[in-house]
């Protein structure tokens, strides 16, 4: 190869990224000014620069202003990858700020990272709405909004705050699409609010948050998560101070199980009591003492275990574990087998994991044991009723067992030791209360009518009760 035509090449090889890079930097700079161009207001773009070899596209001290005030700042942008399927979009230094108006307040992110993103220019003030990505990373999220913020998503009644505040330290997100997220993890997540309605001033703080299976994103009313998980919850307001150790919620039923644990809940009575109006303390306070017997904090531990197991021919094995433990106060505990049918043509597999209406079950018997355990708070109770009626304990407890008796008339024998057995408890002499129900085998009993008619309930059930 002579001397000249290697030199070309060389020159060629030197030009072609050059252009190639000048090319994706005046597509950057059009895309940022299109993405603007029918919004009131003036864009200004710093400097925008391809690397040398190509692979990154930059641009520098974007900002736009509306005519109404409202500010976005960008530090950096960049493009990492092909430009038309980039590997990685980046962006440093966002600010979002309306300094007028009734949603006054500002967005700030340090830096969030879009891998696989489906497009190079991403809109902000869409909220990333349409956006399909392999992951998204938010690091140092804030968000203030000053004045009173309503809050209304339809599906509860709208909720009025004042000067809301939130700062995320760390937001992952895996498989975005406007309809999906495959999860969705925050991690040290805080915030404040003046006015929470009933609760006064407030703060919190959360360690974790963990989404995972997030459906139907573009309506409030189905959107919905297959498991939801949160640790280290701490809440103090004016009128609830609590913390939570754990909350986890497992609603994907297509793999034959679900439920919600929560563990290590602590209420701080005693506070919320001193908060509370004058007028309305000496009852809270005798409520108190009875659950926490004069040490102001309740802890609640709690487990909802739900099981199916499809037995074919249209029908399943319902099964259900509960557990709640009231810390120097009480547990309850309730376990269920039941065999029930579906409703006509729909399959356990198919209706079970999005079992949204119990009344189109029919029961076909099972059996169901519950089980309430003393841990001191039936010790109680009778002081506290008799001094409220104005009378003594012990005409208190034996008028209690005069009237479970008398129901044991109208309701049956097992009724009344039903009620006997809770006196019982209230006089130290059980500490257990064991209610064992069954509903005929082969019989098929409507939940929707049951419901509706509770009085049939000690007719259609084998109830059998025992203290220990």
């Amino acid at each position: 190869m002579t001397p000249l035509r290697t030199g070309l090449m060389a020159a060629a090889l030197t030009v072609l990224p050059c252009s190639l890079a000048q090319a994706d930097a005046e597509r950057l700079e059009a895309d940022l000014e299109a993405l603007f161009a029918e919004r009131p207001g003036e864009l200004t773009i710093g400097d925008v620069s391809e690397s040398m070899l190509g692979g990154e596209t930059r641009a520098d001290n974007i900002e736009y202003v509306s005519e109404q005030g409202e500010r976005l700042r960008i530090d950096r942008y960049v493009v990492e990858g092909d430009y038309d399927d980039p590997d990685q979009v980046l962006m440093e230094g966002i600010r979002m700020a309306d300094e007028q108006g009734d949603e006054a307040g500002t967005i700030e992110v340090q830096r969030l990272v879009a891998t696989g993103p489906s497009r190079s220019v991403l809109s902000l003030e869409d909220g990333l709405t349409d956006l399909e990505a392999e992951q998204m990373v938010v690091e140092g999220l804030s968000v203030e909004r000053r004045g009173s913020v309503v809050f209304d998503d339809t599906t509860q009644p709208a909720r009025t705050l004042r000067n809301p505040r939130l700062a995320i330290e760390n937001l992952e997100l895996e498989s975005l699409s406007p309809q999906h997220i495959g999860s969705l993890v925050a991690r040290n997540i805080s915030g404040s609010a003046e006015a929470i309605e009933d609760l006064g001033d407030g703060e919190f703080s959360l360690a974790s948050l963990d989404l995972q299976g997030l459906h139907d994103l573009n309506s409030q009313q189905e959107a919905r998560a297959d498991r939801v998980e949160l640790e280290n919850l701490d809440i103090s307001a004016e009128g609830l101070s609590t913390t939570l150790e754990r909350l986890l919620i497992d609603s994907d039923m297509t793999d034959g199980a679900g439920g919600l644990w929560l563990e290590s809940m602590n209420l701080d009575l005693a506070r919320m009591i001193e908060l509370a109006p004058a007028d309305e303390r000496t009852r809270l306070r005798m409520m108190s003492n009875v659950l926490t017997g004069g040490s102001g904090q309740l802890t609640l531990d709690a487990a909802f275990d739900g099981q199916w197991e499809d037995e074919g021919d249209n029908r399943a094995l319902l099964i259900s574990e509960s557990r709640v433990t009231a810390g120097e106060a009480f547990r309850w505990t309730f376990d269920s087998e039941t065999p029930a049918r579906m409703p006509e043509g729909v399959e356990p597999a198919s209706y079970l994991p999005r079992l949204d209406r119990l009344d189109e079950v029919t029961l076909l018997g099972g059996e169901v044991e519950t089980t309430l355990t003393d841990l001191g708070l039936f010790g109680r109770l009778p002081a506290i009723i008799a001094s409220t009626q104005g009378m003594s304990e012990a005409d208190f407890l034996a008028q209690a067992r005069t009237q479970a008796k008398g129901l044991g008339s109208m309701f049956g024998p097992e009724a009344a030791r039903l009620l006997g057995g809770l006196v019982d408890m209230m006089e130290g002499k059980a500490s257990e209360l064991i209610v064992h129900l069954s509903l005929p085998e082969g019989g098929e009993h409507e939940i929707e009518s049951l419901a509706n008619d509770p009085l049939v309930l000690p007719s259609k059930l084998d109830m059998k009760v025992q203290t220990r």
